[in-house]
């Protein structure tokens, strides 16, 4: 079973972890649901203690918060505004006794992030401004939208407490207030590390 075997930190590629989504839903895999290596490193960087509570911003299909789960002893929960992929989300979680992850059917701008202690972003605004990046037609994108994420993200980001910790994958930084410090970078420079330090 996949996320026994990942317990057991045991290497999983992503065409075997794809397995557990519908077909719909693996042909978008590639360009839209986080590879499992990447969500291995996001998630050890961002659980540095048990019960650590990481939010996914736009967490689509919730593979990020499913391996992130699996792996670490830290509590995921994924924010998405389709509610079928909540849905799909939670039945997966169900189905394979995930039981730290969560996943929440909302809008990105009714999240206050005070409640949650470190954030993982995969660019899920892009598809506001790049009619190829689309996941599906049920939501409209609109540069105004994109524009007004990104902002709500930075000024939620910016009232966190020093020592936040945020991990980036193809993302411009747009989002990244200046109060978070760049660590590191890995996988040719499109995932980041960030740390508040003011």
């Amino acid at each position: 079973m996949i996320f026994e075997q990942l317990k057991q930190n045991r290497s999983i590629d992503d065409n075997e972890f794809n397995q557990v989504y519908p077909i719909r839903i693996k042909k978008l895999a590639a360009r839209h649901w986080t590879p499992v290596k990447i969500a291995r490193k996001a998630a050890g960087f961002l659980v540095d203690k048990p019960g650590k509570r990481v939010l996914d911003i736009g967490s689509g299909a919730g593979k990020f918060c499913l391996v992130g789960a699996a792996l670490t002893n830290g509590i995921f929960y994924g924010v998405e505004q389709r509610e079928s992929l909540i849905k799909l989300s939670r039945k997966i979680a169900e189905k394979y006794k995930i039981d730290n992850a969560e996943f929440i059917h909302s809008n990105i701008m009714e999240i206050s992030f005070l409640d949650y202690d470190a954030f993982y972003f995969f660019n899920s605004f892009q598809e506001n401004i790049d009619l190829t990046a689309r996941i599906d037609k049920s939501i409209d994108p609109s540069e105004e939208l994109y524009n007004l994420y990104t902002a709500y993200l930075k000024g939620q980001l910016e009232k966190t407490p020093i020592g936040t910790k945020l991990v980036t994958y193809w993302s411009n930084c747009r989002e990244v207030p200046k109060s978070f410090s760049l660590e590191s970078v890995s996988h040719g420079g499109v995932l980041s590390f960030w740390r508040k330090t003011a």
